[in-house]
């Protein structure tokens, strides 16, 4: 068999079509989690004795595959099926992770020719290599459904959903914001809304300044090197750091508002430690990561106060042309004034 996309998956249980084995991976975990969850719901009718139907096998332990199939085998209690979900499978590159290996692949062949009618069985991986035996094994004799991870696109309408489901509100700036603090993290995006949402009582309107307030900035030290490379002027490494960012779904216009707020508080830190402010306190007043903040400080101390000023200015510049679609519109254009706002500022 293929492998389904989340909307697939989607598409058919929309029609009631119920598989008897499910093979869930993939980097978007919490996505894999809740279709397992949504399966289940499913699966189970009102009435169901759900209880005495829905069990859990965790593959750390070696035994439980066999406890798993064999408890599949059985017959549901006053419901028309089972659920087994066998979760933690890990069938890695290298093999040295492995929890699924090739000593169970007679057992699992067996089970997977001739699955019980009465069960629905869940393999939820927690790491699989496709080009593995056993991994094929699995998809070859299942719904195999991967979860890839967002680009920010589609983050930001995930967002937008969430928020709808609240009865919130947020302007775009304020959810690219958000993302571009967040990362491709749907578990943590979720988490971070359903914060918002309470704390912007009762009016629900989530703003830039709540966002900067209340999130924990996940994508700065990842992205950081984008700023620190501009700073020292490496265009060949400013260049590979931006087509890497690019490349793995960030949108121009959130990649640069990121740009633009890691040099807001360079510049920050660097006025303070002008003004004499001692080094503890500037890594306090800017809540700067304990493992990276010395990086951060050699960095804003290397630019001059009227660099970071030129550099703000270009940004700003940068922005409106993107929204204006100067030099092109789409994807395409935005990308072009990111790429061209870096080589003016690692030629200057």
């Amino acid at each position: 068999m293929s492998v389904l996309s989340r909307e697939d998956l989607r598409n058919q249980l929309k029609k009631r079509e119920i598989a008897p084995v499910y093979l869930l991976f993939g980097a978007e975990t919490y996505l894999r989690d809740l279709a397992a969850k949504t399966i289940a719901d499913f699966v189970f009718t009102e009435g169901s004795l759900r209880d005495f139907n829905e069990t859990e096998f965790s593959l750390n332990q070696a035994e439980n595959l066999s406890y798993a199939l064999a408890s599949a085998e059985q017959l549901p209690m006053m419901a028309s099926k089972r659920l087994i979900r066998i979760t933690d499978v890990k069938i890695s590159a290298s093999g040295t992770k492995d929890n699924l290996k090739e000593d169970y692949e007679e057992l699992l062949t067996s089970y997977l020719k001739r699955p019980a009618e009465s069960s629905v069985v869940l393999f939820i991986a927690d790491e699989l290599d496709k080009r593995r035996k056993m991994s094929k094994l699995l998809i070859d004799n299942s719904v195999a459904v991967e979860f890839t991870e967002f680009d920010d696109g589609r983050l930001m309408l995930w967002a937008k959903d969430e928020l709808k489901k609240h009865g919130a509100q947020a302007d775009d700036n304020a959810l690219r914001h958000l993302i571009a603090f967040v990362g491709n993290n749907v578990r943590k995006l979720t988490t971070e809304i359903e914060k918002l949402v309470t704390a912007s009582l009762p009016e629900k309107i989530i703003t830039f300044e709540l966002v900067e307030a209340l999130v924990p900035n996940s994508r700065e030290l990842s992205n950081f090197d984008l700023t620190d490379h501009l700073i020292a002027k490496n265009k060949t490494k400013a260049l590979q750091t931006l087509k890497k960012i690019l490349d793995d779904g960030a949108e121009p216009l959130m990649l640069l508002g990121l740009i633009g707020y890691n040099f807001h508080r360079l510049f920050t830190a660097k006025e303070l430690m002008v003004q004499g402010v001692d080094r503890k306190e500037v890594i306090r007043i800017m809540k700067l990561h304990p493992k990276y903040h010395e990086d951060f400080l050699a960095t804003a101390r290397r630019t001059d106060s009227a660099r970071f000023s030129r550099i703000m200015q270009r940004i700003a510049e940068t922005d409106i042309a993107i929204k204006t679609s100067q030099g092109g519109g789409g994807a395409v254009g935005s990308r072009l004034q990111i790429e061209m706002l870096v080589c003016e500022l690692v030629s200057n």
